[in-house]
């Protein structure tokens, strides 16, 4: 789905230049949060089932820790490089800044498609990775997490690599784990409920009612199946959704005007979040081209794919009744697409918070972890909730006040917290 020449960390620095610039930050600290604190890349060597070793590229990029310990998920992607997990690890710094959790920001990787292999493989991958960085993760150091083709099962892997390494019980090393092994109630859900929290408050902003309004979404993974779920409780239509087919190695669009039925699309959906093309069809949906997703004439947008989606090329194509793009993605808009979209005064809310109410249910389970004891599901979407909630009125408030883009107060005010913490730990 993205471009090979769209280099999302050219696109996180410029973004933060923006957000230094209004904020009028001195050179040295500038230069310290332009660039990530620490970097490892790492050969991780696996014997594959044919008896055959592959050696396969990882990485872990702590971009700053000043605020807490970083945290921030491990994708494995057959086309992540190091200036992706760079680009991540930089937004992880101002998603933990924005909604006021005491983290910092961290990515990690690598190259390679679990769609081609086998479970075992996939073990050792996460053990290998382990094993290069169990001196420098930890729950007070860098707490990793699920991403992109990344599940509880990878999670556990890795973290009783670390416990067999450092010879005791650290749950609080990694979040997204199963419930019942350390992990939280609530924490598959999160991101894709935050996403929609944020929504429900925008709505209230523009005096719509969520049934009165109708959505489209880019992606049919994790977080845009919690998000269509809520939104649909909310009373709101989903009318279509864009996945990527892993066997025709394209995306396709799937339109129900009426509504799509998440429970039965469920049912015909790979564990990556595939839907079946050819029973789609039979369930009366209409298969298009997988970019379309951009240009339903709908209320919502919800890119909650990758990275690169909202582009200077199709941004204008976006239908003049869409009211609001929800970021689900890291960086699915484009600089010059986020023009376009100020212009037209669509309200975009910033992946940063959109998306965060991931990481604050990380959070909590870091919590839970490291006390021993756990919430129920109720209390856990609850206090999600208020924190969801909470960041997005401070961040519409400012704009609002300052009359500025919705990414630019989420920015000016992660940034500046982010900053000041450097600079009260006299590091700038």
């Amino acid at each position: 789905m993205s471009s090979k020449s769209f280099n999302p960390f050219a696109m996180a620095q410029s973004q933060f230049d923006r957000a230094a610039e209004f904020l009028n930050l001195d050179t040295a600290t500038r230069e310290l949060l332009r660039n990530p604190m620490r970097e490892y890349q790492f050969s991780i060597p696996v014997r594959m089932d044919d008896g055959t070793v592959k050696i396969f590229r990882g990485f872990r990029v702590q971009h700053n820790d000043a605020r807490g310990p970083g945290k921030g998920g491990i994708r494995f992607h057959p086309q992540e490089t190091i200036d992706t997990v760079r680009a991540l690890s930089m937004w992880m710094t101002w998603k933990c800044s924005v909604v006021e959790i005491p983290l910092g920001g961290s990515k990690g990787g690598v190259v390679c498609d679990p769609h081609n292999l086998s479970m075992r493989e996939q073990e050792s991958i996460c053990r290998g990775w382990v094993r290069q960085l169990s001196r420098d993760i930890g729950p007070l150091i860098d707490v990793p997490a699920p991403d992109v083709m990344t599940s509880a099962q990878h999670m556990l892997w890795m973290l009783d690599e670390f416990e067999t390494i450092h010879r005791g019980h650290q749950p609080g090393l990694i979040t997204g784990k199963p419930v019942g092994m350390g992990g939280s109630l609530g924490r598959t859900e999160a991101t894709g409920y935050g996403v929609v929290y944020t929504i429900r408050e925008v709505l209230k902003e523009l005096g719509l009612k969520a049934e009165n309004t109708t959505a489209s979404v880019q992606g049919f993974g994790n977080v845009a199946q919690y998000a269509i779920q809520l939104y649909k409780q909310l009373g709101g239509n989903i009318i279509c959704v864009s996945c990527w087919d892993q066997h025709d190695q394209t995306s396709y669009t799937f339109k129900k005007s009426s509504g799509v039925d998440l429970d039965a699309l469920l049912k015909i959906t790979d564990r990556f979040g595939g839907i079946d093309k050819n029973k789609a069809r039979d369930l009366g949906y209409e298969v298009l081209p997988g970019d379309l997703w951009v240009e339903q004439d709908v209320d919502i947008l919800i890119p909650a794919a990758l990275e690169n989606q909202i582009t200077a090329e199709n941004v204008n194509k976006i239908s003049q009744r869409v009211k609001i793009i929800a970021e689900g993605a890291n960086g699915p808009t484009t600089p010059d697409a986020d023009k376009v979209i100020a212009e037209r005064k669509i309200f975009l809310i910033p992946d940063f918070l959109a998306n965060a109410g991931g990481v604050t249910c990380s959070y909590f389970e870091q919590v839970q972890s490291n006390i021993n004891y756990y919430w129920e599901r109720d209390e856990v979407l609850g206090k999600l909730d208020v924190k969801m909630t909470s960041a997005f009125q401070a961040v519409s408030e400012l704009a609002r006040k300052r009359n500025i883009f919705m990414r630019d107060a989420a920015y000016f005010i992660a940034v500046n917290r982010v900053a000041q913490a450097c600079k009260d730990r006299g590091w700038v």
